[in-house]
């Protein structure tokens, strides 16, 4: 009888092991865990996502309800895709918005080209000069898209940088870079105000902010 019992009592275990450990694969569960976790840290962290690209529904609707809104990205692929479409047609309207990309026109032995040497160890088809290209047709993309609507101003930055930044007054989305994937692959947080990473990435922004330069993008008024 006892083994009978501990035979049931074993399968009972192991199947809610099982079961939690399936719940904690989802994405709701595992979000509701780590918000309990940043109550009790004060760290503001509210979701992982594993790929960046899986934040992108998401950030479009803090991106609509946004007052304001900074983005330090290493590239800027993400400002001409789906998730920023609404902000730059018009169909929102934050006070302003503050773009840092890299500086193309820097020397050689920059970062733009250290990291053109990463992506290229996983991704055969990037040569030495196609990030700078990246970014200047990201440029003249944001310099079109700033005629149609007021209050967007780009500056330009040389310096290290591990971590894109998408941030509103709300929340921010912070992509840390990889050695062997792309940003859009790599895992990203999200963190809402008040908590210690909205904090800390609200002031690597404001540090590139205050040591970088303007871009050519004009705006009619």
């Amino acid at each position: 009888m006892n083994a009978f019992l501990l035979g049931i009592l074993s399968s009972l275990v192991t199947s809610a092991l099982l079961l939690g450990l399936s719940l904690l694969r989802a994405s709701r569960p595992l979000w509701w865990l780590t918000a309990a976790c940043s109550w009790f840290t004060g760290t503001g962290l509210r979701r992982v996502y594993r790929r960046q690209a899986s934040a992108e529904h998401h950030m479009s609707r803090d991106l609509a309800r946004a007052q304001w809104v900074k983005v330090m990205a290493g590239r800027g692929n993400i400002l001409t895709r789906e998730a920023f479409a609404p902000l730059w047609s018009g169909d929102i309207s934050p006070a302003s918005v503050q773009i840092l990309l890299p500086d193309p026109d820097t020397p050689h032995d920059s970062w733009l080209d250290r990291r053109s040497q990463d992506v290229a160890r996983f991704d055969p088809g990037f040569t030495a000069d196609l990030l700078r290209s990246q970014v200047r047709a990201n440029i003249d993309y944001l310099t079109q898209a700033a005629q149609a609507r007021c209050g967007i101003r780009l500056r330009s930055y040389n310096l290290p940088h591990t971590c894109r930044i998408i941030a509103t007054d709300k929340v921010a989305y912070l992509t840390f870079y990889s050695d062997d994937a792309h940003g859009r692959n790599s895992p990203c947080l999200y963190t809402r105000a008040p908590g210690l990473l909205y904090t800390i990435a609200l002031q690597q922004f404001d540090t590139a902010w205050a040591n970088s330069t303007e871009a050519p993008i004009t705006q009619h008024s």
